[in-house]
């Protein structure tokens, strides 16, 4: 074979490997032209890509024009981390909220619905579900998107969502492989690690991912994070000892291994962004995901460059490689044929907020009305009159997009004309010392007052902050829209088990007695 026609073919293989995300919500004509010379064969869609269903649906068109099977991923796990709702908030609750309610076949009626949405825009395959044991309450990353903290729990919900949203013709992708509850680092940034045994993991991590297999799930992602157990050296995404020997050889998985995003600190700060993506297909994954924070025309050489250069210099076997294509290849017809499949019937409307309904938790009051020594009215459900609403919000990590409304001020208001609200930040609170006090409570003193928190146990500033507000008005009405965890403050304690636009409906019907 001549040297340039080896090269060719490796580029090709090479492109192929790659799943990688761009800018803009019309295709770029680098990616264009990469469908078309046959390479490119998969990409990942995320927020900034989306405007409306109609609008990601001649997207898909587009970029499906070169190629029939082209795979168009996206993460769209509902709840917390929207993709097709990030400007409008999600319409379906999340992970935790459907572990709440504990009930399988509205799990998997909510993720058939996701399912039939993506599938109408043209989506072949979305990053969702969270497999993970959010064993750890503290978790900076997991938190919400995870099924709850018991392991049977997650492992009857992430088949049902599997068997949900593929029964609706688009793939499911189990993650993050082997497990990213029992952690205490975003990945983002960090290494994180799970310090149990290999028998702990087993009995604990691992399960969901057994029963999303046998549930047929078509794809794996893996996880940036360090599990000593069965590698003490390398991250699971660069691992063999857990991509082949635990994941293919004991579990027997044969189906499509994705990277998590392979830009994320917990691979690159060691590696760089090629050689985590060298060594992530060494070590038995297929696909690279890319394109989150990096997205665009330079990244996509290099990393494509660096795959062909590493089997011309026999750091990556070209079997190895070859193989990922040939996997990457038979995904991409099975997908294709369910993706071109005509719907049979259409989205429910009303589940995503049923679901919520269901999942929302008094824990507790709404008995009587509870005096505050004559300082304003008292909090009583449902609410008498417009109340002020405080809402302390958290910085996101970058698995939620900032942007995506959420909380129950906005809800609120629809019901109770002439409600009030401020959202106030660390930052806010750190550059003003009384700011919580003027825009916290001084406006809610002639009015019941509802505080709004989203992981309160893992922010000392926002505990410190609602703690501040309850020695004022001890009549205060506490909504979590996080991982509830600790003390129940408040006259009244909603839980609402995650932060989506459904899930603050939910809450302020219940506050405004309308339900």
């Amino acid at each position: 074979m001549e040297p340039s026609s080896r090269h060719d073919r490796l580029r090709r293989l090479a492109e192929t490997a790659l799943q990688p995300g761009f800018v803009g919500t019309t295709v770029p004509d680098w990616v264009r032209g990469r469908i078309a010379d046959g390479g490119l064969t998969s990409v990942v869609l995320f927020g900034r890509n989306i405007v409306d269903p109609e609008q990601v649906a001649r997207l898909t068109a587009e970029l499906r024009a070169e190629n029939r099977d082209l795979i168009i991923a996206i993460d769209e796990e509902a709840g917390d981390v929207t993709r097709l709702e990030a400007w409008t908030g999600a319409s379906r609750p999340g992970n935790l909220a459907l572990g709440a309610v504990d009930d399988v076949d509205l799990t998997e009626s909510v993720a058939r619905d996701i399912g039939r949405e993506l599938h109408a825009a043209g989506i072949s395959l979305n990053y969702a579900p969270s497999a993970d044991v959010n064993s750890n309450p503290l978790n900076p990353v997991i938190g919400a998107r995870s099924f709850g903290a018991r392991t049977d729990v997650v492992s009857r919900h992430t088949a049902a969502w599997v068997r949900g949203l593929q029964s609706a013709g688009v793939a499911a992708c189990a993650k993050h492989f082997p497990g990213h509850g029992d952690t205490s680092v975003d990945s983002h940034h960090g290494l994180p690690q799970v310090s149990g045994s290999a028998e702990e993991i087993a009995a604990t991590a691992l399960p969901p991912f057994v029963a999303a297999m046998e549930a047929g799930v078509r794809v794996v992602m893996t996880a940036h994070l360090l599990t000593p157990a069965y590698d003490p050296d390398l991250p699971a995404t660069l691992s063999p000892r857990i991509l082949v020997d635990l994941l293919r050889g004991e579990l027997g998985f044969d189906g499509l291994v994705v990277t998590d995003a392979i830009e994320m600190g917990a691979v690159t700060a060691r590696y760089g962004i090629d050689g985590a993506t060298v060594r992530a297909v060494k070590a038995g994954a297929d696909a690279v995901c890319v394109g989150g924070e990096h997205a665009g025309e330079a990244t996509f050489e290099l990393l494509a460059d660096a795959l062909v250069q590493a089997v011309l210099d026999g750091t990556l076997p070209e079997a190895r490689i070859s193989e990922a294509a040939a996997r990457i290849a038979e995904f991409a017809a099975w997908s294709g044929s369910r993706t071109r499949a005509v719907a049979t019937d259409k989205a429910a409307s009303d589940i995503g907020l049923v679901a919520a309904r269901r999942a929302l938790r008094v824990v507790t009051g709404p008995s009587d009305r509870t005096e505050d020594s004559g300082r304003g009215r008292g909090s009583v459900l449902p609410l008498v009159g417009a109340p002020h609403v405080v809402e302390l919000s958290p910085t996101m990590n970058l698995a939620v997009d900032g942007q995506t409304p959420w909380g129950v001020a906005a809800p609120l208001s629809d019901l109770l004309p002439g409600t009030t609200s401020v959202r106030l930040t660390e930052a806010d609170l750190r550059e003003s010392g009384d700011l919580l006090d003027r825009k916290g409570l001084d406006p809610a003193a002639e009015r019941s007052l509802v505080v709004v928190v989203r992981d309160a146990a893992r922010h000392g500033w926002m505990s410190a902050a609602m703690a501040r507000l309850l020695g004022s008005r001890p009549d205060a009405v506490v909504v979590e829209m996080g991982v509830p965890n600790g003390a129940t403050p408040g006259a009244v304690h909603l839980v609402t088990h995650g932060a989506t636009r459904v899930s603050g409906v939910a809450a302020a019907e219940f506050l405004a007695g309308r339900r």
